[in-house]
């Protein structure tokens, strides 16, 4: 698993994976799937920390072999 990804990747990871748009509030996106699993993606400049990024993950139920 890389240290971290920006905002845009871990998106563009999510969207692979069947999850769309749903809304934003604030600076976090919210991705859904057709399962009705949900991911917040904290969309800043700076790249998204391994913590974060792993909880995002776990969220949408995907492992780290999947980046």
């Amino acid at each position: 698993m890389p240290k971290s990804l920006t905002p845009k990747q871990v998106i563009k990871l999510l969207e692979q994976n069947g999850f769309h748009f749903v809304r934003s509030k604030g600076s976090h996106f919210i991705y859904r799937n057709s399962d009705g699993k949900r991911a917040i993606v904290p969309y800043h400049n700076k790249d998204i920390p391994k913590g974060t990024l792993k909880s995002i993950l776990k969220q949408a139920g995907l492992s780290p072999e999947d980046i």
